[in-house]
């Protein structure tokens, strides 16, 4: 269990899934290991694309004591990366949307599930990992994910 010493207070893990997207000038610097070792934070990456000398996007989960994690956004927005919340990027347009469930059974993390009452496709962007099966598994393009 994560403590302050100072006070010897439990403080719970923060995680969040974030959209991390790099500029050509920055690609080549090891922003993750340095947000990781100066902010004692964990990551898990999800899914990454980089294009040596141009651009490039991660996405991930970072976690850590909620102090950590504020001060790493902090650093990474200070080495000029934009930085925002998975859930910014995915989307399920409702308009499009005919609630058939094919989406439901490719979701490995069930962030689209069929609500029987209803016989509504719901989506609970907080538990998205940015994985893009859904894109494909619709048949009318409904979920949309902008990663670049």
């Amino acid at each position: 269990m994560p403590q302050n010493s100072d006070m010897n207070v439990y403080q719970p893990m923060y995680s969040k899934k974030i959209v991390i997207r790099y500029t050509p000038d920055v690609v080549q610097q090891p922003v993750i290991y340095l947000l990781s070792q100066k902010h004692n934070l964990v990551f898990n990456i999800l899914k990454a694309r980089i294009y040596p000398r141009r651009e490039g996007v991660i996405v991930m989960e970072l976690s850590g004591q909620k102090e950590d994690f504020d001060r790493g956004i902090h650093f990474l927005k200070e080495m000029g990366l934009k930085v925002e919340p998975l859930s910014k990027s995915v989307s399920q347009n409702i308009d499009k949307c005919v609630h058939c469930g094919a989406c439901t059974g490719f979701c490995p993390t069930g962030a689209l599930s069929f609500e029987r009452t209803t016989q509504k496709v719901l989506f609970d962007p907080e538990k998205c990992n940015g994985c893009e099966l859904c894109v494909s598994a619709c048949p009318v393009r409904a979920m949309e994910i902008n990663l670049m």
